[in-house]
């Protein structure tokens, strides 16, 4: 007779199928073919394409490719349609989403089988993953719409939203987007990808049975074409990617200087960090949930295992171990753990980037489970011994594929954890808190989880820095990207006219009458420009004033060096950046009679002193601002909470207006190095002289060098280098030039650096409205959302 423990080796999970029987009836109730989703109606095809299963190539349906003249029905029904939904009211759109919750909830089985159906993911994860996720933020945006009046009372709904999502998580990529700008009041021309269209043409469905009015939410289906016909529409007013960072920096190029908002959640290489004193094995089961959640299509799955080099060997065996145990077969099966590719071009790229791994010489690893013969399919594999620079090591594979390397210390895995353009998320995995809540600020991502993985709310926002994109899906912070401030409505349609009083003749006394070369400021300390050339500047009257230095691209390069070289502005308290800023503000008051002078000499200004006063106040609120801009606590439905860090973005160029050339080069600069960033600051072109003025300030309150660089010359070439410089990570541009501004946003896509432009239109900048607030420190920092749970 067998033992227990025989009879336990030898048993296997049993068959436990979900059926289709409901999700079939529907596709046939459709005739397997669909139209468009416009104005509340289904509108047919003339050009359809297959919808096929993955898990066995099998068709499912025939789903219309639209054209250019469909998105424009769309987006005119969109844009009727805005203005009642916004005079619904908040308690109006909330009861909307809260019945479009409801009905997720109602159909979730329904929806948890055609999307397993259509994109090969296990019946387990849409069930209960997707499904629970998506209604949930319906109900979450429920709640932020009956508030709105209360919470965002200073803002109004951006108006009609074209919204790109992928294929990886279609459904809920459908709600992180929708839900958030219907409660704003937004109308949306929603596509979705072209592999997995099925569950969005039911959500549409629904959308009917909500109440959803027509042409709240429009579905246009097909491939690239109708994303880029969404993109370049000029009925669009914001544009929310989710995708990989090539189409990405695509949408940053064609929609640059068209005013359109924009937020783009692209690529990861997340790595997955595992310290010496880690639970190892809850860290396997972690790494698990990770890298193979989805077949491992994940933008943010911990693709990169770090393991401190104590424990690697031992490490590594579990994970191998819990490897073999993994199960490959119908996602429909509800015991299996993986399921199908969602297509066969999907395996190839895989197959090629594992075979190069193996060209160089790596050790490729793969468990002894067997595969379907029919659909795509790819085992979980383990890459050993890839170099830092390996390809399998930078580039997003977007699959079931682990790449692994040692540490010895922490600043050696936040070193390797950083090494990498994209910056999405991050694992830590350590039983001292400590050491983990060190670690977790250090790592350049979006979004960082301590002992857990995978872990999303709709209270919690989720996106990335550098190549990974910008912009934030979720939580309060993901409300604003489909809010515009009401101060923006205000602004002036040009910079605005200084008001010029009678214009003196050039005192010969005045010290600001000499012949002179006025030097830039680099590091602390004045410089001269690298090309020996300067230009002229005349005052009000026509007189000369002084020389100043004209920048190059070798100027910028020497002030982004300085302003690296100054990391440590970052590390410093708030509440030390807060006195620096009043220090400076102290200082500049004792010359305010000079600086008054300098302006009138300049601008010819009727009333200087206003400016000079109005400067000094600006300094002192962002000093007020420096030590009380704080994150925020978030207690998700998971056992613990999450910490949203208030961080700032890094180094920002910024290219400052003509009018109120001192209070508007004050107006941007302070913000930006309260919240502990540094900065390369283009002064007005025509004025530039009372910021230069500035350095003697400066170096007497304690500002260290290089937080506070100033490169003098034309506004267009130093800002066409600051945009297109791989080591600035914002460049802002408020001097009124809107051919200028498009250019910034152009070639910023490169590297995919945020942007905050001003377009042609002027802003009052003594206004505090257009001015102030936390609009402006929004630009100036990015949020960190750290997981972090307790008692498990």
């Amino acid at each position: 007779m067998p033992t227990i423990t025989e009879i336990l080796q030898n048993m296997d999970y049993g068959p436990a199928a979900e059926s289709t029987k409901e999700a079939q009836a529907w596709l046939e109730q459709h005739g397997r073919t669909f139209g468009l989703f416009i104005d509340n109606a289904w509108t047919p095809g003339t050009e359809t394409f297959a919808s096929n299963n993955p898990a066995d190539g099998r068709e499912l349906a025939q789903v219309t490719q639209a054209g250019a003249d469909d998105v424009d029905r769309a987006v005119a029904a969109a844009r009727r349609a805005q203005p009642g939904w916004v005079a619904l009211g908040g308690h109006g759109r909330a009861r909307v989403l809260y019945a479009l919750a409801r009905l997720l909830q109602k159909h979730a089985r329904l929806f948890a089988v055609l999307e397993t159906l259509d994109n090969g993911k296990t019946i387990r994860e849409t069930r209960d993953a997707d499904l629970p996720l998506a209604a949930r933020h319906f109900y979450h945006h429920a709640g932020w719409a009956q508030l709105q009046s209360e919470e965002f009372a200073d803002y109004r709904a951006v108006g009609v939203v074209g919204q790109i999502v992928p294929w990886n998580f279609p459904l809920l990529m459908l709600s992180w987007k929708i839900a958030p700008a219907l409660a704003a009041g937004n109308t949306v021309v929603f596509k979705p990808a072209e592999f997995t269209s099925l569950t969005a043409l039911l959500f549409a469905e629904i959308c009917q049975q909500a109440g959803v009015p027509a042409g709240v939410v429009n579905i246009v289906t097909g491939d690239g074409r109708v994303g880029e016909a969404i993109v370049n529409h000029p009925g669009i007013d914001k544009l929310a990617f989710t995708g990989s960072t090539e189409v990405g920096r695509l949408i940053r190029k064609a929609s640059a200087g068209s005013g359109k908002k924009l937020s783009l959640e692209l690529g990861g290489k997340s790595p997955f960090i595992v310290f010496e004193d880690a639970d190892l094995d809850a860290a396997v089961e972690g790494l698990v949930d990770s890298i193979w959640f989805n077949q491992g299509q994940v933008c943010c799955a911990g693709s990169r295992l770090l393991v401190q080099e104590s424990i690697e060997e031992r490490f590594i065996a579990k994970v191998k171990a819990r490897m073999e145990n993994l199960r490959v077969g119908s996602p429909l099966d509800k015991s299996m753990d993986l399921g199908a590719l969602v297509d066969p071009v999907q395996q190839q790229r895989i197959h090629g980037l594992v075979e190069s791994a193996r060209a160089e010489g790596c050790e490729v690893w793969q468990p002894s489970c067997a595969m379907p013969d029919e659909g795509s399919w790819y085992l979980p594999t383990l890459i050993l011994g890839a170099s830092t620079s390996a390809a399998v090591a930078q580039a997003e594979i977007f699959g079931p594929v682990l790449v692994a390397m040692s540490f010895r210390t922490p600043a050696e895995a936040v070193q390797l954890a950083n090494n990498t353009v994209y910056g999405l998320a991050a694992c830590v995995w350590s039983e001292s808190i400590s050491l983990a809540l060190d670690v977790a600020p250090q790592l350049k991502a979006g979004v960082v989880w301590i002992n857990t993985a995978n872990q999303f709310d709709a209270a919690c926002g989720f996106g990335g820095y550098r190549e990974s994109g910008y912009g934030r899906e979720g939580g309060k912070e993901g409300m604003y990207e489909y809010l515009t401030p009401l101060s923006e409505d205000a602004r002036p349609a040009a910079p605005l006219a200084i008001e010029k009083g009678a214009v003196k003749a050039a005192d010969a006394g005045s010290p600001f009458a000499i012949d002179r070369t006025a030097k830039m400021y680099i590091g602390g300390k004045q410089a001269r420009p690298d090309g020996a050339y300067s230009r002229a500047i005349t005052g009000a009257n026509g007189a000369f004033l002084a020389d100043v230095g004209e920048g190059s691209r070798k100027d910028i390069r020497n002030a982004v060096e300085a302003a690296h070289k100054a990391s440590g502005w970052t590390k410093a308290t708030a509440h030390n950046r807060a006195q620096v800023l009043y220090y400076i503000a102290e200082n500049l008051a004792i010359r305010a009679d000079e600086f008054a002078a300098r302006l009138a000499a300049m601008t010819g200004a009727k009333n200087p002193e206003r400016e000079v006063q109005a400067s000094i106040e600006r300094l002192f609120y962002y000093a007020a601002w420096a030590d009380k801009y704080d994150g925020q606590v978030h207690q998700p439905p998971m056992h613990g909470i999450t910490v949203a860090l208030n961080e700032p973005v890094g180094v920002i160029g910024i290219v400052c207006p003509n009018e109120a050339p001192l209070l508007g080069f004050i107006s941007l600069v302070a913000p930006a190095i309260a919240l502990g960033n540094r900065v390369v600051a283009v002064p007005s072109e025509a004025f530039p002289l009372s910021a230069i003025d500035l350095y003697q300030v400066l170096d007497t309150s304690d500002l260290p060098g290089g937080v506070l660089n100033i490169v003098t010359g034309s506004a267009d070439e130093l800002a066409r280098t600051l945009a297109t410089h791989g080591d600035i990570d914002a460049v802002w541009r408020h001097d009124g030039s809107a051919a200028g501004c498009a250019e910034v946003e152009r070639l910023s896509s490169e590297t995919l650096k945020r942007t905050w432009v001003g377009g042609g239109k002027g802003r009052d900048w003594f206004d505090p409205k257009q001015a102030c607030g936390r609009a402006v420190l929004r630009h100036a920092s990015q949020v960190k959302n750290v997981w972090i749970p307790y008692g498990v």
